[in-house]
C-alpha cells in the first residue's frame, strides 16, 4: 500500500496563497457561485417558438454539442486531479475542485435548457459531427485516462493540449463566443445568456489554469517542448474540422454567423496561448498568472 505523504496544511509548507492556482481558486470562490437553477428562462421559451426551423436547429445543435462537452470534461478531468495529488501539488487540486464543480453546473446549465426551453427528450446525438465525435469520444478520454498508468510529465502534457488548448481554449471559448455574440445582437433568449455569461467566466479562469499547467511544464523540462507542438498539430485541424462541418449544414448561416469571424477567433486566441507556452522555455515570468 503506498504510504500517504504527512498533511501539508500541518506543516511549515502551508498554502502558497500567491500562486496562480491558488489566485484562480479565490476567483472561483468569489464569481463561481451561481445556480443553473436559479437562472429565469420564461422569456426563453417564447423566444424559442417564435424563432424559424432553421433557426431552431441551428440552437437545438450547438446548445447539445455543449451539453455533450460539459459532461465529457466532468467524467474525463479526475485522472488529473488524482496526479496532481499524488505530487502533492495542493494549490493546483485546490483549484481543480472548483474546476469539477464548474463543469458539473455547465452540464446541469445545458440540460435544463434542452428540457425546459427546447423540450427535447430524442437522442441528440445525432447532430454530432465526424471531428467532434473524433475529440470528444477518442481523443480527449485516451489522453486523460492515459494518465492513470502513465502520470509522467509528457502524459500530463498531452492531456493539458487536449483539453485546454484544443476542447476548451479553441471549441468551448470560440463557440460561447459566437453563441453568445449571436443572442445579444438579435436580443434572443435573454436566461441562455445569462448562462452562458457564467459558463464564459468559468472556463476562462479554465483555460488560464491549463496554459499555467503546460508553461509549468515546459519550463521545468523544456524538452516537452516537441511533445506539446505535436500534440497541438494533430488537434487543431479536428478542432477547427468541427466548425467548418457545423457550418457546411447550413446553406446560409442564421443570425448572420460568419465562419471567417469563427475561425479567426479561434486561431488568434490559440496563436496567443501558444506563444505564451513556447516562451515559458526560457522566462520564467510566464509562470505569473494572465489575468485576461
Amino acid at each position: 500500500m503506498m504510504k500517504r505523504m504527512s498533511r501539508q496544511l500541518t506543516s511549515v509548507r502551508g498554502l502558497d496563497r500567491d500562486s496562480p492556482p491558488l489566485r484562480l481558486y479565490a476567483k472561483a470562490k468569489r464569481l463561481g457561485v451561481w445556480d443553473p437553477a436559479e437562472i429565469d428562462l420564461g422569456r426563453d421559451v417564447s423566444d424559442w417558438a417564435g424563432l424559424t426551423d432553421t433557426e431552431r436547429d441551428l440552437m437545438l445543435r450547438v446548445t447539445a454539442l455543449f451539453q455533450a462537452g460539459e459532461e465529457s470534461v466532468v467524467l474525463d478531468l479526475l485522472p488529473l486531479m488524482h496526479v496532481l495529488a499524488s505530487e502533492g501539488r495542493l494549490e493546483e487540486e485546490l483549484f481543480l475542485t472548483a474546476f469539477l464543480w464548474e463543469e458539473g453546473k455547465h452540464t446541469d446549465f445545458f440540460r435544463r435548457f434542452l428540457d425546459e426551453v427546447a423540450a427535447e427528450d430524442s437522442d441528440l446525438a445525432r447532430l454530432q459531427t465526424p471531428s467532434y465525435e473524433r475529440v470528444f469520444y477518442e481523443e480527449l478520454p485516451a489522453a486523460m485516462q492515459a494518465l492513470l498508468t502513465d502520470p509522467s510529465p509528457a502524459a500530463q502534457a498531452r492531456a493539458a493540449v487536449t483539453y485546454t488548448m484544443i476542447v476548451e481554449g479553441v471549441l468551448a471559448e470560440t463557440g460561447y463566443h459566437g453563441y453568445f455574440t449571436a443572442l445579444e445582437r438579435n436580443d434572443l433568449l435573454p436566461g441562455l445568456r445569462e448562462g452562458l455569461a457564467h459558463v464564459k467566466r468559468d472556463e476562462s479562469r479554465h483555460i488560464a489554469y491549463g496554459v499555467y499547467l503546460l508553461s509549468r511544464l515546459v519550463q521545468a523540462e523544456p524538452e516537452l517542448w516537441p511533445v506539446v507542438e505535436q500534440r497541438m498539430n494533430e488537434l487543431l485541424p479536428l478542432a477547427l474540422g468541427i466548425v467548418e462541418e457545423t457550418f457546411a449544414l447550413y446553406e446560409v448561416m442564421p443570425f448572420g454567423l460568419e465562419l471567417d469571424e469563427f475561425l479567426g477567433f479561434a486561431t488568434s486566441q490559440f496563436g496567443k496561448r501558444y506563444a505564451r507556452i513556447e516562451r515559458a522555455r526560457t522566462d520564467p515570468g510566464v509562470l505569473e498568472l494572465d489575468e485576461d
